[in-house]
């Protein structure tokens, strides 16, 4: 690249440092086009050091010429770099001037032909400066790209004196399913239409950055911190309120952000990201569409975090696992079965719940080979409960996406000789948003073989009646949140038993989750619910207890 080049992808805005060892003849300008930095070249060429407010007219009163004003003021508007010929009258020479984004402004790099330094010398300057601009912006959103960031993020570090810059790290909330469902082309237009919204709330000092996907950053420079950074953020956050409509649909797409401030959080480029990206994992992990500021005790919870993570590589190996099982009931009190529960006992930490390293182990790989062994245990307890108990296991989308999975299952009954009908296999709707006509084909091929398939958490996700169309469940599992309002709450009520006249409908089961208190169970065996689960009817167990619990059991009664 050349040194033209090089003092140009490091100046939006350009740093002082750099206007300061070149010998080129540059200005940079704010969004008004007030004079904010200029190299020493131009400082000896113009005399600008005197004037008070200049302005880039009153360094290039050329330009107030009708067709070159316009080209300036299109830089300024659309961001896309412009070469403009100027002629010089008292020294009787032309001279051009390239224009280009300058932050929120514009700068100015004077050449002339015999001084231009090309990356290609057949290029006009049009097409350099077009060149420029593809290297160092976006072409989907035109905001500055990820090169760009790293340039102008250089420049800001190490923060000195009273300075105190901030980073902001951004990831749109729910975009995957945009693409998913309304195609990349829609996919494309949110995005722009979110580089639009988050350009929108930019002010002097602030730029914004699209770096990959659905990723964005912003760089704010000198502010009084974090004040200023949380104002900022939380703009951006609000500017995602509002759905956004593509061909007349309208789809809401969050923002969760990190902020991270120089220099306390980190006073070098990976350091500040790093402190950025653990405070956007904080967003992420309270409920995303918010902005969290990194704090030191973030930091320990990640590390706590990537602890946990390490030792669920041993974990399995370690037998640090453990099932519990819960009763499932059938009203008025008759016990039917018991569902898999699976728990993991840290040696240091102690019982971490499954809601936690669940999705740990899913995003390492780890989940179907602890899901296998769940499947073994279970299956091998269940031979020891009266024959007509069922074992419900819980399947994870990785453990069900599992290529050879049914073969595994299958293999699985024959070793620990456990009926296919005493085992219910649950899936979530999520499962099968994943790869629908495969996981149709998987759950057909279960259905041969006589396991029991329950799609769990019904309600709660997507709940598409196409599933239940499209494949015959043996049961659907009313999830607890329509369970816990429902002595009180009509509307939980209405929605509970419009699902079990659909259920009956189609000639499947019901199971109510989550049942806590006995008029919850009266309820429900009034409106003909199958089965009951919950801490009413019998807690989660170890192994040793079901056998106390079932003798305990044979004289209760829900009424």
């Amino acid at each position: 690249m050349s040194s033209t080049d090089s003092t140009l992808s490091a100046a939006s805005p350009v740093d002082d440092t750099v206007l300061g060892n070149t010998e080129e003849v540059i200005s940079v300008y704010d969004e008004a086009l007030h004079l904010v930095a200029s190299s020493v070249a131009l400082q000896r060429a113009y005399e600008v050091a005197g004037l008070v407010d200049a302005t880039l007219w009153h360094v290039y009163p050329e330009l107030l010429e009708p067709a070159s004003k316009a080209m300036a003021e299109s830089v300024l508007a659309n961001g896309v770099p412009r070469s403009i010929e100027i002629f010089d009258a008292p020294n009787r020479s032309r001279r051009t001037l390239l224009v280009f984004r300058a932050g929120q402004g514009v700068g100015v790099i004077e050449t002339d032909g015999a001084s231009v330094r090309r990356e290609v010398a057949s290029q006009g300057e049009n097409e350099r400066a077009l060149l420029l601009h593809q290297a160092t912006h976006d072409a989907l959103t035109g905001l500055p790209n990820r090169r760009q960031f790293s340039d102008d993020l250089r420049n800001v570090l190490p923060a000195v004196h009273e300075k105190k810059p901030a980073l902001m790290q951004i990831d749109l909330d729910d975009f995957k399913p945009i693409n998913d469902t309304l195609g990349h082309g829609a996919g494309d237009a949110v995005l722009r239409m979110a580089a639009e919204r988050i350009r929108g709330v930019l002010q002097d000092g602030e730029v914004a950055y699209r770096l990959a996907g659905d990723e964005f950053a912003i760089i704010q420079r000198d502010a009084e911190q974090p004040a200023e950074a949380e104002r900022l953020a939380n703009a951006v956050v609000n500017a995602f309120k509002e759905p956004f409509t593509v061909d007349g649909i309208s789809a809401f797409v969050g923002a969760s952000i990190g902020i991270a401030i120089a220099p306390p959080d980190g006073n070098e480029g990976e350091q500040l990201m790093k402190a950025a990206d653990i405070a956007l994992y904080a967003a992420k992990k309270e409920g995303r569409g918010r902005a969290k500021t990194f704090s030191r005790s973030m930091l320990i919870v990640l590390e706590q975090r990537e602890m946990l993570r390490r030792s669920l590589r041993t974990a399995l190996r370690e037998n640090q696992f453990s099932i519990e099982y819960q009763p499932l009931v059938k009203p008025p009190f008759t016990i039917v079965g018991f569902e898999a529960l699976v728990r993991w006992r840290h040696p240091l930490v102690g019982i971490i719940p499954p809601n936690v390293f669940v999705p740990m182990a899913e995003s390492d790989g780890l989940m179907s080979e602890i899901g296998q062994w769940v499947l073994e245990q279970a299956c091998r307890q269940a031979t020891t409960w009266p024959s007509h108990f069922t074992v419900a296991v819980n399947l994870s989308p990785a453990q069900f996406l599992h290529d050879g999975f049914t073969d595994r299952v299958s293999q699985t009954l024959d070793m620990v000789g456990l009926r296919a009908d005493r085992l219910e296999l649950e899936v979530t709707e999520s499962v099968l948003l994943e790869k629908t006509t495969n996981n149709l084909d998987t759950l057909n091929t279960l259905n041969v073989l006589g396991i029991q398939i329950s799609l769990d958490d019904f309600g709660t996700y997507y709940s598409s009646l196409s599933y239940l169309k499209n494949f015959p469940f043996d049961t659907i599992k009313i999830d607890r949140y329509f369970i816990k309002d429902l002595e009180n709450d009509e509307k939980s009520q209405v929605i509970v038993r419009s699902i079990i006249a659909l259920a009956h409908g189609l000639g499947m089961a019901v199971t109510a989750e989550g049942v806590e208190t006995r008029a919850q169970a009266l309820w429900l065996e009034r409106e003909g619910c199958d089965r009951l689960q919950g801490y009413f009817l019998g807690v989660p167990m170890p192994p040793n207890a079901i056998d106390a619990y079932l003798r305990q059991s044979s004289s209760m009664e829900v009424s």
